[in-house]
């Protein structure tokens, strides 16, 4: 493998920005500038919706950061962070067709960040949040979706979310057990857990029959800090209230009994026991989620009972991994122009990502498509799409069967002229 400082050299950073338009000569100009574009400038300023028709605003999307909490390398500040933000905008552009543009922020609080982002609002169609510390990352999420007129996404929370949810609805169907009577331990309070344990609820999982750990142990009503949290993490103090009904205080006792355990927390092995999954019910389901090494080694799990292990690494089956849903639930959201981001369009995409693994025929090993089969991405987008017209949220009205056709034009058109840049580049 080559060195990825002098790779990054090589290449002077991952994207570019490359026209669209032919120029073949002088006149072009007075089309692409000025005069000409003075009349798409006049159309919009009439119809502000025509922005969507005459610039890029439609498949554009901003990666915002502050680089407080950078892919477990943490608060690195606005300029390390780039790197990662360029190769996310790589995966948007060949998993799903969108331009996304690279946005490190040099700024002071949450609220400055929310200010930010409203500001430049006008030139994008969605906003990826990325790699924010918690639980300024929830703020500045809720406050936005609350205030913006396209998607706002932080991918640390929606996209491991979704992708978890993919993946727990098959490991459920293979081993045969109910959602609705089932225990889980959801490991770790963070970013990515919290809203894993809201999707849970809409397909069925239950608040009270969940035990949330975090680095002091299990969260439940009467937890001394409590009282704390709701003044510093009123996320996590939600779940403090409406989790762990058996007043769970030790780790040992949260994981009796358990069906699945959840895990995004620290990078392992070893921060969880074999013994601790030897505790759970039979045919165990376990996901180590951290990166990028998982809190056990899926060995380690099996040798305990577990029946399906997922981790978040590729060289192990089971990888879930946030790029299996943002590329394809941004698609369909701006092939639809949607005016937001909701919790069923991502329970939606979750169902298609797992159909899509169940019709190729789920085993232990295959609970969730791999990054590589690339047809379910249009199939995603298009369950998207449809979602935000049956919620209202759409500027564009189409079939979910039109939607999958423009997404998988849009994103084979891509796959094509990025073959031709590589050749360029070699």
């Amino acid at each position: 493998m080559m060195d990825p400082i002098e790779y990054h050299k090589k290449y002077g950073g991952k994207i570019e920005t490359m026209p669209k338009v032919p120029i073949n000569s002088y006149d072009d100009f007075a089309i692409i500038y000025t005069p000409g574009v003075a009349e798409a400038s006049k159309a919009i300023a009439k119809d502000p919706d025509k922005v969507y028709d005459l610039t890029w605003k439609w498949n554009t999307v901003a990666i915002v950061t502050d680089g407080t909490r950078v892919l477990g390398l943490g608060n690195i500040g606005p300029e390390a962070s780039l790197p990662v933000m360029e190769g996310k905008a790589l995966l948007f552009k060949y998993l799903g067709g969108v331009d996304a543009v690279p946005i490190p922020i040099r700024v002071k609080d949450e609220n400055q960040f929310i200010e930010v982002v409203k500001a430049i609002e006008p030139s994008f169609g969605g906003i990826n949040l990325e790699d924010i510390d918690s639980p300024k990352c929830f703020y500045i999420l809720e406050e936005l979706q609350k205030s913006l007129q396209i998607p706002v996404w932080h991918d640390d929370q929606l996209g491991t979310a979704g992708a978890t949810l993919a993946g727990i609805i098959n490991a459920y169907i293979l081993t045969n057990k109910d959602p609705k009577e089932s225990k889980v331990v959801i490991f770790g309070a963070g970013a990515s857990n919290i809203p894993t344990a809201r999707l849970l609820t809409k397909i069925g999982f239950r608040y009270e029959n969940m035990v949330v750990i975090d680095s002091k142990g299990p969260l439940y009503a009467d937890r001394k800090d409590v009282d704390k949290l709701m003044f510093e993490n009123r996320w996590k103090y939600e779940l403090a209230i409406k989790t762990n009904k058996w007043g769970a205080k030790t780790i040992e006792e949260a994981f009796r009994g358990a069906d699945a355990i959840i895990a995004a927390s620290t990078p392992g092995p070893g921060v969880i026991k074999k013994e601790w999954i030897s505790l759970m019910n039979k045919d165990a389901i376990v996901f180590a989620l951290a990166n990028p090494t998982p809190e056990i080694w899926p060995w380690e799990a099996k040798e305990a009972g577990a029946k399906i292990v997922a981790t978040g690494r590729s060289d192990f089956p089971n990888q879930v991994n946030n790029s299996l849903i943002f590329p394809a639930v941004f698609r369909g959201a701006l092939d639809a122009r949607a005016k937001g981001v909701t919790d069923d369009m991502i329970v939606a995409a979750s169902q298609t990502l797992a159909k899509f693994a169940r019709e190729k025929g789920i085993n232990e090993n295959y609970i969730i498509p791999r990054m590589d089969e690339w047809e379910f991405y249009y199939k995603v987008a298009g369950a998207v799409a449809e979602k935000a017209v049956e919620l209202g949220l759409a500027r564009v009205v189409k079939t979910r069967e039109e939607f999958e056709e423009i997404a998988k034009q849009r994103i084979l058109r891509v796959r094509k002229e990025l073959s031709a840049v590589v050749t360029v580049w070699q």
